[in-house]
């Protein structure tokens, strides 16, 4: 069984297991493993650097936030995830507001916004810090007033990097997903995830 929003991993756990993030979305991908885990609200700030690249920055905050939490969990393996949509090398931010993600969706019709996904697997122990980047590429349909208008409306994506949610109606909005691992889009990619856990001697199908 999963255990979501303690303050302590199962101790059942053959490592215990901490899910660096607060968002739902996250919660209910890594949930899908059938692993028990606590989750904990990283306390960093996520300001770009200068010149950052983008997949430098997912990378370094996915780091970031699992680092954050280690003083609570010293003998965990944690996870850190971060996510930002790219629309012609200019990072798209949560739009947080609804004239904002009219204005993002806008920008998107028509063309195709890379999603960079950074994620680390941090061995609180050992100071040990595995940390990959997934790239996910969306093309969006050509899209009308209308039903952009419409979409922002029935599922107010403001809390969502490209301003659309993947996992239910933002689907819609696709002529085509182009990429390795579908669950990076949504902000946990669990292929690569599954791979840092087997090497760290967690085997979801055999726990």
């Amino acid at each position: 069984m999963t255990a979501a929003s303690e303050s302590k991993p199962d101790a059942g756990s053959l490592r215990p297991l901490v899910l660096a993030s607060t968002s739902p979305f996250r919660r209910e991908l890594l949930g899908r493993l059938g692993l028990a885990f606590a989750t904990a609200a990283p306390d960093i700030d996520e300001t770009r650097h200068a010149n950052e690249p983008p997949q430098a920055l997912v990378q370094r905050l996915a780091e970031q936030k699992a680092r954050a939490v280690a003083a609570k969990f010293p003998d965990a393996l944690i996870i850190g995830s971060d996510q930002v949509a790219c629309l012609d090398g200019q990072v798209l931010g949560k739009p947080g507001s609804r004239a904002r993600a009219l204005e993002q969706l806008r920008r998107a019709s028509g063309r195709e916004v890379v999603f960079e996904t950074g994620l680390c697997l941090y061995d609180a122990a050992t100071d040990r810090a595995e940390v990959r980047c997934e790239s996910y590429r969306v093309l969006f349909r050509d899209l009308a007033e209308r039903e952009i208008a419409g979409y922002v409306d029935r599922e107010q994506p403001f809390g969502c990097a490209g301003s659309f949610k993947s996992e239910g109606l933002g689907i819609a909005l696709f002529a085509r997903l182009d990429g390795a691992d579908p669950t990076s889009l949504i902000g946990l990619p669990l292929i690569r995830l599954t791979q840092l856990l087997r090497a760290a001697g967690i085997d979801p199908l055999t726990q």
